[in-house]
Parts: structure tokens; C-alpha cells; sequence
């Protein structure tokens, strides 16, 4: 874990915009006509509305999005009593979790009252505000009679996140570490070592599911619970206990099964771990410092089955895996309450989630390969991208089921995708692309299979349902990589192109190819030296039609890949040259760029070409190309340079497309203002549209354009590069694209090699 100096806390707090959240808006409010319509007088008429029908205020405002994050600041972290204000920057972070975890709307309010009665009553004349209310940082006794009052007196999701969040997300942990070890959570002796909020109510939840109280022991400052002791409030006297043989935790975990820590630090010795049961548990969630450390709970014996709530140690119990994701699905179906039916159901997605192969995205934030259920790995990772949509979608459910809901979802499937959609883990156009691809997939060959990238990719691909894998590359190091991994290559075809069993095929290609480009000088000795190399083989393979797309690029540069491109595959006849286009899925829509990769210094001739093939490439997307051509100059102010060069090819394209929607040289600033445009060159092809499409004077303002986009926001999705003009489906990636990245392309690829395959059939 990376130390926190208090100096670097400070500044991360205060540069800039000081804290962690603001408010922005999410209607247009540009114009006078949008002003109107957001506040007076086009807001009387959703006011009206809802007068007339309350639910309605689900439909016109943010209700159904918001949560409050409610605290007095009386147990604040690991802080303690330090007052309302003191604890804001704790609820602003709150929120911020809220909002990228879950999509979830928050207002932060601090209420500087420590009597539960008035503090309910301030809670309960605010909250027709709210969709949800998230309780956070109030002490014990107190917080229990709050939340229980606020479930009885509000009909909106009330939760107090100390109590439930860790309650849940440990009950997870504790469902699958018992699945581990084989043990049956109705026998085991468990231990908790705490009696606040949280220990109260993950106890709770773990009778829930199947614990049993007599097997509970539970301690608070002063040792065990006993029924005997004097001044003991309600809740701990639930668990108070009849037995007079323990008192101290080292006498209490003696032969446990389960320790669950939610008290202090450094409480619970390696001996203390050494006297518990066999393949003991334990969970030491004190904060930062935990009851006993990884290390020395690992070093007291192996077989112990560790969590903390730290982010650096396997296992971490941490609530972000709960919260955002519970008042989601709460949310989404306008819940009254988060009762117990919507906890158990986010345990059991939580816990089996787990099982489920881990997404390559997770494996990478954590660096490892190979994140598999078992006693390292039996909680999700914060990070685990399908949390929103299992977890949300069993809450949402169970609060349909349970009578709770006000409004029903019926498509669990559509749902699940507005939620990645939400998020920005899937857009439309990514969805489309895998739902056509998997309705025609198709034989791909993936080039460089001993990349663990591109393995992992072509893995995935398949799992997707979006094309036949065949896999270049040594077939002993592939599975060497595939087994370390713990990837499946059942039913994936794997192509070792120098061994002696494709020498009759090296050979054939090798003649074809010494055919193709006799005229260039090819020798068929050098043709056959050709067909050793992943690239050259790979797209006579494709050329031959033994496979219909290729995907190459993570180890060799461009300009060799381009080279064998042009060479075996050739451009279409009715274009001298190919290019490149990446696609941008932004928050303000979808954009087109192009040359990304190909054409380094353009001239008219090749500027004609990229513009048609970009025009014929956003069509394929089942998109309307509106095009700009951009320089640094508009509309020939600049007689000199590559503005010239611009010039003329719009000048020539407009001529030869008169409905096509192009024009240009221009500045991005106008192609991207469509009112600035208009009003100042009201001539424009471009007037009143919105242009998607930018093709850019050379290779490094293209190539520079859609990578400062994609630093500058980090929630675009880029789609490429994918290649323009060439005769088959060949595709290129680079060595910094992920699996997703790889994955993407080989779904264009895909439609790409369906639709070369319908042309032929129609022309034939």
C-alpha cells in the first residue's frame, strides 16, 4: 500500500476546485429557449404534474438517482467524535463512490446534532429530496435507533452503510471462505471482536445464513459478552452469552473456527491463531492496522484463510463492493427500503461472483494472471467491472420479489446493458458490433499467439461468440502460456506455421505469392523464406481463404505490417491507397478520425481516397457521414502548404459526391461548433449539421488528435485502428492495446469479412 503523507492528503483536497464533487448540469441551458425550459416558466409544468401524481417526480427530476450521505460526525473513521463539519470531506468521498462505482447522484450533508430524535426529524423533513438515504459515521447505541426509526417513518431505501455495507460484503467473504475450507456454517464456533454498529449487524447477518448463536462468542472493550454483566444495551445482549468459562479473547478464540475482527489493531497474537480450529478464518478488518497483520497470521500457520480491509493483501472486505451497487438496484426500481431480502440477495451475488473466471481488466489493475477461486481470491475486487450488474440486478430483483418496489423490470437482460452502457463499459456501438459479429462469426487468425495479450484475446473472442479462433505461433509455448494463465483453448485451433506438417502449405502459398508479385521481382526461394513469418503466412491464409480476417500487430511495427499488407492482400481496385480510422465513443457522441496510422504526408490524391474510404467506413457502422477536413486555416485563407492540398480534395470531392455532407479546409473549432460554423460560413455543405467524421491534413495531427482526446478523458472508448481500402479483412492492433482493444477489432473484423463474403455472393 502506497503511504499517505498527511502534505500530499492536503494538496490532493485543495488544488484546484477545493473537494471532491460538484454539481453539472444535465439539460442543455445554452440558449434562452433552454433557460425557460429548465426554470421559469417551463418548470411549472413537471411541478403541475407531480402535484397530481407524486410518483411522477421519478419521471421529471434526479429524485430516482439521488442519495444523501447523512452523518453528525460522531464516529467518523477511525477518527471518533469529531463533529459534522470535521467529517465532510469523509461524505464528499462518499459520494464520489457513489458516482463512479454506482452512476449515483449525492448530496453531502453534514447535520451538526447529536440528539437522535432531532437528528431523525432533520432527516425526515429533507428527505423528499432524496431516492435513497445513505447513513454514514454515526455512533453507537445511537445509529441503531436512528435507521430503524428513519425505515419506519420514510418510504425510501434508508441504509446505514458502517452497519450493512461491511456486514454484507464480510457475510460474502465468509460464505465462500467456509466453501474453501468445507465447513458448515451452522457448526462453526465464531468469534467476533467488537460489539459497535458493524459487529452488531454482520453478526446478524451471518445467522442469516445459517450461523447459529450459540455458537457466537462476541467481545467488547471489556472482554466477552457474558448474560451476566450489568449496564448491557439491547444489541449486546442479544449475544450475550450463558457460558462462565470465557472471558478474555485469547480464552474465546481457543478451538474457533471464525475470528471476525471490527474492533483495534494488533489485538489477536500468532498464538492466539495457532490455538483456533483446523484451516481456521480469519477476518482482521480493523483499519488501517489490522488485529493481527497478513504476515503474521500467514507465518502462524498455512492453512489460515485471511481477509482484511486492506487493499494491498488478498481478500479485502471493503464496502465499495456493496453500497453503490445495493442503492442501484434499490434505485432503479424506486424501493420503499433495503430490507433483508435485497441483503441476502447482494451476499449471494457478491459470493458468486467470486467463481466466476475474473476479467482480464481486474488482472491487470492487480497485476496477476491468474486471480482464481480459492483461499487468495474468494471476494470480488473493487474493481471487478461486473459488480454493478450482478449485484444491482439481484438487489433490484429481490426488491420486486419482496413487494418493496414501485416500479418492475421485466428484461434483466436490456437492464444489465443500460447499467454497462451507464458506466461506459459498453457503448451501443460496441454492443452492436459484438451482437452482428456473433450472429456471422467468423475463421480469424490471430498473429504473435505467444503474446499473452493476444492469447487472452482470442480466448475471450471465442468465449464472446464472435469468431473461430486460429492461433499463430509454437504450439508447446501457446499452451505453456495458456496453462500458466489458466486460459481455455478447447476448440481453438493452433497453427505452429514452422512446423514440418504445414511445409506442403508454406509451399503453396509461397507460389502464389511468388505469382502475385512476379512483376515486383519475387522469386519463389524468397516467397518460400516469406512463408516462415506470422505475418506473411497468416494473410495467405486469408488470401487463400482457409481463414476470412486476420488481426496482427503487437510485436511488429507498422510499417512492416503495412508493407506485407500491400503485398499479399493489395488495395481495392477502385482505390490507389488504404488508411487507418479510430473511432471515438465519447460522452458527446460518436466521432470518426482518420488517417490514424497509414499516410504520413498526404497529398490530394491521397486525401481523395482517405475521405471516400472514410465516408464508405462510417457508412458500414450504419452511420451518416458528415465530414470535415481539417487544417489550420478556413476555407483557403491560406493559399500555401498542406491547407492547399485540403482545399482542392473537398473541392474535387464535393464535385463527385454532391450529397455528401463534406467540406472544408477548416479548423477543428468550427468543424466541432456547428453555431460558430454557421454563422460564420454560412455557405458551408456542413450548415446545421452536427459533423462526426474528421480527416486530418496529415499522420501527426490525426494520430495526435485521437491520442490527446483519449488522455484528456480517460471514459472514451477508442475503437482501432481499423484499416480502410484493403481487399480482405486485415487488421492491425499496437503493443498498447488491451484485450478489450484487441477483442473490439476482431469484431469489426468479423463483420468486416461477412459483408466482403454477401458482396461476392451478389456479384457472382
Amino acid at each position: 500500500m502506497v503511504k499517505i503523507s498527511k502534505e500530499a492528503a492536503l494538496l490532493y483536497h485543495e488544488q484546484g476546485r477545493p473537494g471532491k464533487i460538484e454539481v453539472i448540469p444535465t439539460k442543455p441551458h445554452r440558449t434562452q429557449t433552454d433557460l425557460s425550459l429548465a426554470y421559469s416558466p417551463g418548470v411549472a409544468f413537471p411541478c403541475l404534474e407531480i402535484q397530481q401524481n407524486p410518483n411522477d417526480v421519478y419521471k421529471y427530476t434526479d429524485k430516482g438517482n439521488l442519495v444523501a450521505v447523512i452523518s453528525n460526525g460522531t464516529a467518523v473513521l477511525g477518527l471518533g467524535d469529531i463533529g459534522a463539519m470535521s467529517g465532510k470531506p469523509v461524505m464528499e468521498g462518499k459520494g464520489l463512490l457513489f458516482k463512479i462505482y454506482g452512476g449515483i447522484d449525492v448530496f453531502d450533508i453534514e447535520v451538526d446534532e447529536k440528539d437522535p430524535e432531532k437528528f431523525c426529524e432533520t432527516v425526515e423533513r429533507i428527505a423528499p429530496s432524496f431516492g435513497g438515504i445513505n447513513l454514514e459515521d454515526i455512533k453507537a447505541p445511537e445509529c441503531f435507533y436512528i435507521e430503524e426509526r428513519l425505515k419506519k417513518t420514510l418510504d425510501i431505501p434508508v441504509m446505514h452503510d458502517d452497519q450493512h455495507g461491511t456486514a454484507i460484503i464480510s457475510a460474502a467473504g465468509l460464505k465462500n471462505a467456509l466453501e474453501v475450507n468445507g465447513k458448515d456454517i451452522s457448526k462453526v464456533k465464531i468469534v467476533v471482536n467488537g460489539a459497535g454498529a458493524a459487529a452488531i449487524s454482520c453478526t446478524k447477518l451471518y445467522m442469516s445464513l445459517g450461523a447459529k448463536k450459540d455458537n457466537i462468542l462476541m467481545l467488547d472493550s471489556k472482554g466477552v459478552i457474558t448474560s451476566d454483566r450489568e449496564k448491557l444495551n439491547e444489541q449486546k445482549r442479544f449475544f450475550a452469552t450463558d457460558r462462565r468459562d470465557v472471558h478474555t479473547l485469547e480464552e474465546a478464540v481457543k478451538g474457533a473456527d471464525v475470528f471476525v475482527g471490527l474492533s483495534k489493531g494488533n489485538v489477536l497474537s500468532k498464538d492466539m491463531v495457532r490455538s483456533m480450529a483446523d484451516q481456521p478464518i480469519v477476518f482482521a478488518l480493523a483499519n488501517p492496522d489490522p488485529e493481527i497483520t497478513y504476515e503474521e497470521a500467514m507465518d502462524s500457520r498455512p492453512d489460515v484463510l485471511m481477509s482484511t480491509g486492506r487493499s494491498d493483501y488478498p481478500n479485502q472486505i471493503n464496502n465499495v463492493i456493496g453500497f453503490p451497487y445495493i442503492f442501484r438496484g434499490a434505485l432503479d426500481v424506486h424501493a420503499k427500503a433495503i430490507n433483508e431480502e435485497m441483503k441476502l440477495a447482494a451476499v449471494k451475488a457478491i459470493a458468486d461472483l467470486a467463481k466466476q473466471p475474473v476479467p482480464d481488466v481486474v488482472n491487470d489493475v492487480y497485476h496477476v494472471n491468474n486471480l482464481t477461486f480459492g483461499p487468495k481470491y474468494f471476494i470480488p475486487k473493487p474493481v471487478d467491472p461486473r459488480l454493478i450488474t450482478e449485484v444491482s440486478a439481484a438487489v433490484a430483483k429481490a426488491a420486486i420479489d419482496s413487494g418493496v418496489a414501485r416500479n418492475t423490470i421485466t428484461d434483466w437482460d436490456a437492464y444489465k446493458k443500460h447499467l454497462r452502457e451507464m458506466l461506459g463499459q459498453e457503448t451501443k456501438l460496441t454492443q452492436k458490433l459484438y451482437d452482428t459479429a456473433r450472429n456471422h462469426p467468423q475463421r480469424v487468425v490471430f498473429a504473435e499467439g505467444i503474446h499473452p495479450t493476444m492469447l487472452k484475446a482470442a480466448v475471450q473472442a471465442k468465449a464472446e461468440g464472435i469468431c473461430y479462433p486460429i492461433i499463430l505461433g509454437n504450439d508447446e509455448r501457446i499452451k505453456k502460456l495458456a496453462k500458466e494463465l489458466e486460459l481455455n483453448l478447447n476448440g481453438i485451433e493452433i497453427v505452429n506455421l514452422r512446423s514440418d506438417i504445414y511445409a506442403e502449405r508454406r509451399e503453396r502459398y509461397a507460389h502464389i505469392l511468388a505469382e502475385k508479385r512476379s512483376r515486383q521481382g519475387y522469386t519463389i526461394d524468397e516467397a518460400n523464406d516469406k512463408m516462415f513469418e506470422g505475418n506473411y503466412f497468416g494473410m495467405m491464409m486469408v488470401e487463400t481463404g482457409e481463414a476470412d480476417a486476420f488481426i496482427t500487430g503487437l510485436y511488429t511495427k507498422y510499417s512492416n505490417t503495412i508493407k506485407v499488407a500491400k503485398e499479399v492482400i493489395g488495395i481495392r481496385p477502385e482505390y490507389k491507397h488504404f488508411g487507418t480510422m479510430h473511432i471515438l465513443n465519447s460522452k458527446r457522441g460518436t466521432y470518426y478520425i482518420a488517417d490514424t496510422l497509414i499516410n504520413r504526408h498526404p497529398d490530394k490524391e491521397v486525401l481523395i481516397d482517405i475521405a471516400k474510404l472514410s465516408a464508405m467506413t462510417v457508412k458500414f457502422f450504419n452511420d451518416e457521414p458528415k465530414i470535415a477536413m481539417t487544417s489550420y486555416s478556413n476555407f483557403g485563407t491560406d493559399e500555401k502548404g498542406s491547407p492547399v492540398q485540403v482545399h482542392e480534395a473537398v473541392k474535387e470531392m464535393q464535385a463527385q459526391y454532391p450529397d455528401l455532407a463534406i467540406d472544408g479546409e477548416m479548423q477543428v473549432n468550427f468543424a466541432m461548433n456547428k453555431t460558430l460554423r454557421d454563422s460564420k460560413y454560412p455557405f458551408s455543405r456542413l450548415k446545421g449539421k452536427d459533423v462526426n467524421t474528421l480527416i486530418f491534413p496529415n499522420l501527426s495531427s490525426a494520430n495526435g488528435s485521437y491520442k490527446l482526446l483519449q488522455a484528456l478523458d480517460p471514459d472514451t472508448e477508442i475503437i482501432g485502428p481499423i484499416q480502410m481500402g484493403l481487399n480482405k479483412a486485415i487488421h492491425f492492433t499496437d503493443f498498447e492495446c488491451s484485450v478489450r482493444d484487441i477483442v473490439n477489432i476482431t469484431a469489426v473484423a468479423v463483420i468486416d469479412a461477412y459483408v466482403e463474403k454477401v458482396k461476392d455472393k451478389i456479384n457472382k
